[in-house]
């Protein structure tokens, strides 16, 4: 019984240590895709395809991956921090 439990609480906490790792990757969602569209196409003043669309899309790609890289430094600094200011009770 207790070998059964803490096979259960060790496949729990493998699987949450799991979605750690996926972290730096960017979500595979055609909302996503589908809201850039909307944007880009600007209530349809914009046709698809069009350079100013083709500019529109580089932009909202760059914009996404500099808010990830922003939000991946973050994260690296408070580790960093945690690191050489550890808190001692």
């Amino acid at each position: 019984m207790r070998r059964q439990f803490a096979l259960l609480v060790l496949a729990l906490a493998a699987l949450t240590l799991s979605s750690c790792a996926k972290r730096n990757e960017l979500p595979v969602s055609s909302s996503l895709s589908e809201d850039d569209d909307t944007f880009c196409r600007a209530g349809g003043k914009v046709a698809v395809g069009s350079p100013e669309y083709v500019a529109c899309r580089k932009d909202r790609d760059a914009q996404r991956g500099n808010a990830i890289a922003r939000a991946d430094k973050k994260q690296r600094d408070l580790g960093e921090y945690m690191l050489n200011n550890p808190v001692r009770p």
